[in-house]
């Protein structure tokens, strides 16, 4: 009899227990929701476990914030006996890695670490990524609109955080042209590296209407002035909705690539990123992303020039698809190249009518809308 007593209280301690465990859960799960909604922009994989009669946080996250930040919010809801056991990714890289410039002209990253996964986005030479895991030839990556991805280190520089201090402080160079080439000799033919809108370089020197510039991995070579501004200066502009359709209209016809983000080629919520990063605007990567920023507009006739439309599913609300509004109900997209067609059912080029509108314009600062000027991994 004791001995199925015994039994008895301890199958019941380990009930309470997974009673317990399954309400430290549910709590880490609202949590998420609230510290990490979207797992394109963080690494949340965490959960409560018993060992040994005690609660165990386990799993990985991205940063040193989160692990604080999941600590303190489930101590603050009473839950206060358990030990943090998660992994933080970026614990796991040395300090000369942690910090990366993208060297390539445009780096293309993908959705696990291996060239046959899918493309998520790309990157532009100069600009800044945090690196938070290196497994082989690839590492994660979060980029200035904190979305994640892999990207072979081949397209990386690594960057101490002296360094990254110093490149903040150095005069740099952004490219405003469609695409160039960085050239050996001013006047010369032999390319050192091509050159995409957006790209950044540091200054070297200069000579008559060319600059001497450095890609992120020490190469050099030279680019005519016109090409280029530097990118202090660049930085400063106000909201221009005249150069926003610019950038876009010289993209027509442009094709169609799941991911893309660069002149070179995009994805209807990419060809949103070159041009309003022509503009110094950052914004989020995806077009369901993208949605959920900005001031709403509630109807097309009352949309201006640069205002985004958002396409999808009227049922579900789901958007898949994202364009940019020109004037007298046209706008300018990527689908399947780009394009302009017509939110009037009664226009011969009408196609889809929109499930939102939001307006980038006097919205920065906000929610998923910042600057290249306001980012503090540029300036």
């Amino acid at each position: 009899m004791k001995r199925i007593l015994t039994i008895m209280a301890a199958a019941l301690l380990l009930t309470g227990a997974m009673t317990a465990q399954v309400k430290m859960n549910n709590v880490l799960d609202q949590m998420k929701k609230e510290l990490a909604p979207d797992s394109r922009t963080a690494i949340w994989d965490v959960r409560m476990v018993g060992q040994g009669g005690t609660s165990v946080l386990v799993g990985t996250v991205g940063t040193l914030q989160q692990s604080a930040a999941i600590e303190a919010g489930l101590r603050s809801r009473g839950i206060k006996d358990f030990k943090n056991h998660l992994v933080v990714l970026e614990n796991s890289v040395p300090a000369s890695k942690h910090w990366a410039l993208v060297k390539l002209s445009v780096a293309t990253l993908r959705t696990q670490g291996k060239h046959s996964a899918e493309v998520a986005t790309q990157g532009l030479m100069g600009q800044p990524v945090c690196v938070l895991d290196i497994d082989g030839d690839w590492a994660r990556v979060q980029m200035p609109d904190d979305y994640i991805a892999w990207v072979p280190v081949s397209s990386l520089a690594y960057k101490t955080e002296a360094e990254m201090a110093t490149w903040r402080a150095a005069r740099r160079y952004i490219v405003t042209e469609y695409c160039t080439r960085l050239v050996t000799e001013p006047k010369g033919d032999e390319t050192v590296s091509d050159l995409v809108m957006g790209n950044i370089l540091e200054w070297r020197g200069e000579s008559g209407k060319w600059l001497q510039l450095a890609t992120p991995d020490g190469r050099t070579g030279y680019v005519l002035k016109a090409e280029v501004a530097e990118l202090a200066g660049w930085a400063e502009q106000t909201f221009d909705s005249a150069l926003i359709e610019r950038v876009a209209r010289r993209m027509m016809g442009s094709g169609y690539l799941w991911g893309g983000t660069s002149t070179k080629v995009t994805d209807c919520s990419g060809l949103v990123k070159v041009c309003y990063l022509a503009n110094g605007i950052i914004v989020q990567r995806d077009a369901s992303q993208q949605a959920l920023t900005g001031q709403k507009i509630a109807h097309w006739h009352d949309a201006r020039l640069g205002d985004l439309l958002f396409f999808g599913n009227s049922k579900t609300g789901r958007v898949t698809h994202v364009g940019i509004y020109l004037r007298d109900g046209r706008y300018i997209h990527c689908s399947g190249q780009v394009k302009v067609n017509s939110l009037d059912p009664a226009s011969p080029d009408y196609l889809y009518s929109p499930l939102s509108i939001s307006r980038i314009d006097g919205q920065i600062g906000t929610r998923g809308i910042t600057t290249v000027k306001r980012h503090p991994w540029y300036f």
